[in-house]
């Protein structure tokens, strides 16, 4: 049985930073892309990040590009969401998600088969 357990969220100030973890169970990260989505109240889930099974290819959304960092480490089985110069639109749920290898850039959020319950970030002004 395949679980995503994301940690790390909570309140930080504007230009600070958080670091996110998502323990993986059932499967491995190097077996798999992983990625992380955030979710705003009122509007939908977006994609943030992704990594590749090898960890060698990252993908990033446009508005977090040189302030967010996703990262594996395979002995642990965790994937990480370092976030620096955090901003209060940065404010929502984030969720990792499992899934399919491949070396492309996958946004959407059907194609990732698992996900965790999520984790609160939010950013104060």
């Amino acid at each position: 049985q395949v679980q995503l357990v994301e940690s790390g969220g909570g309140l930080a100030q504007a230009g600070g930073s958080q670091r996110l973890s998502c323990v993986v169970s059932g499967t491995t990260v190097s077996s798999n892309n992983m990625a992380w989505f955030r979710q705003a109240p009122g509007k939908e889930r977006e994609f943030v990040a992704s990594i590749s099974w090898t960890g060698s290819v990252t993908y990033y959304v446009d508005f977090v590009k040189g302030r967010f960092s996703i990262s594996r480490d395979a002995a642990e089985n965790t994937a990480y969401l370092q976030m620096n110069s955090l901003k209060p639109e940065d404010t929502a749920v984030y969720y990792c998600a499992l899934g399919p290898r491949t070396p492309a850039k996958i946004v959407s959020a059907t194609r990732y088969s698992y996900w965790g319950q999520g984790t609160q970030v939010t950013v104060s002004s």
